[in-house]
């Protein structure tokens, strides 16, 4: 028991629910995961255990604390990455993220990012006039893009700011479906109208709208047109064919910011047609301004659930990948020695022809 130290720490009444979780649901998690005992009584946390642990377990329940005290809902997710931080020696990282606000929505609550990887897509973005966020679902490739695209017009840094996205998803065509274009078009442009309410309002979006400051439209709209002085997102990346993501990019002009969004294990494309992201990743990576935030599991702020659903499809498809790659090898192998055999035995005849010849 020698090794075994005892530290405490004073956590405010009004911060305990938010610090400590639903029926201690965050303490129970630190307990697990740094294997130390937690005892909560009038105001004071008690954390028994190994001197490395009770030192990252303290660390992490105060800077769970310090986000509480900064007016943030304390989540599982929260719980996880502070411990996540911690394991890797990145302290501090935490408290930096939170400190990176980009604006409130219309609520009040703050738009910020949440992980390291989102830190580094909205550095790349302040940075960069085109940045390309590849990344799974639920990572806030999208919102964070809409954040930072509402402040800039907001801050008069752009005119304008124009949304689209190609209208082909789940193997609908727009020909089959109901009503006129618009009607048409809108539900796959729901997402980003979602985003747009909840970031600047109803009201506010539709009269910027109505004026033609903000623009949100299928991809095939911006054919033919040069975007000057514009946020411009272009989102699910992934559905472009490599023409229509050539299009996008030469549409782009003085004083404009873009922001190109795409998962690409959720492509819709028919068979057999190449991703138009894939083709412009391999094409402008190493280009000067332009910059590629690859966000993983890791950056999931959905439901935790979430997390661990995404994360399993990324190991099932890194096997699969594995699996088809040593198929591949295995077959080409195979079809060497097959194809060796069959020039030796064709030119064993040609050989005994030549020599018959010459005698």
């Amino acid at each position: 028991m020698s090794n075994i130290v005892e530290k405490m720490l004073d956590v405010p009444a009004e911060h305990q629910s938010n610090v400590f979780g639903q029926f201690d649901s965050h303490i129970k998690k630190i307990e697990q995961t740094l294997k130390v005992s937690v005892i909560a009584r009038d105001g004071e946390v008690k954390i028994l255990g190994p001197a490395e642990y009770t030192r990252q377990a303290a660390r992490v329940i105060e800077q769970l604390l310090e986000l509480s005290r900064r007016g943030n809902v304390i989540q599982e997710q929260n719980v996880d990455y502070a411990i996540a931080m911690h394991m890797e020696n990145q302290e501090n990282t935490l408290l930096e993220i939170d400190g990176d606000l980009i604006c409130h929505t219309v609520s009040g609550k703050p738009v910020k990012p949440k992980t390291l990887g989102q830190k580094q897509y909205v550095d790349a973005i302040r940075e960069k006039m085109i940045v390309f966020g590849l990344g799974p679902a639920g990572t806030g490739k999208t919102y964070l893009a809409m954040a930072m695209a509402i402040t800039a017009f907001k801050n008069n840094e752009v005119e304008r700011i124009i949304l689209t996205r190609p209208a082909i998803e789940a193997g609908e065509k727009l020909g089959f479906l109901p009503g006129d274009l618009q009607s048409k078009v809108d539900p796959y442009l729901r997402p980003l109208y979602d985003a747009l309410y909840q970031i600047m309002g109803a009201e506010s979006f539709q009269r910027n709208m109505e004026k033609g400051l903000i623009e949100v439209a299928p991809l095939a709209y911006m054919r033919g047109r040069t975007l000057d002085n514009a946020y411009i997102i272009l989102d699910e990346a992934q559905n472009t064919t490599p023409a229509q993501m050539k299009m996008f990019l030469t549409r782009i002009g003085f004083g404009s910011k873009v922001v190109i969004t795409g998962d690409a294990s959720q492509k819709d494309l028919a068979p057999g047609i190449q991703s138009g992201l894939d083709v412009a990743v391999k094409v402008l990576s190493g280009l000067d301004d332009i910059g590629f935030c690859n966000l993983t599991s890791r950056d999931v702020v959905r439901h935790p659930l979430v997390q661990k659903i995404v994360k399993a499809y990324e190991t099932y498809e890194a096997k699969q990948a594995y699996r088809e790659s040593k198929e591949r090898r295995l077959t080409s192998a195979a079809a060497g020695k097959t194809t060796g055999k069959t020039k030796r035995r064709t030119e064993a005849p040609l050989r005994r022809n030549e020599k018959e010849r010459r005698s």
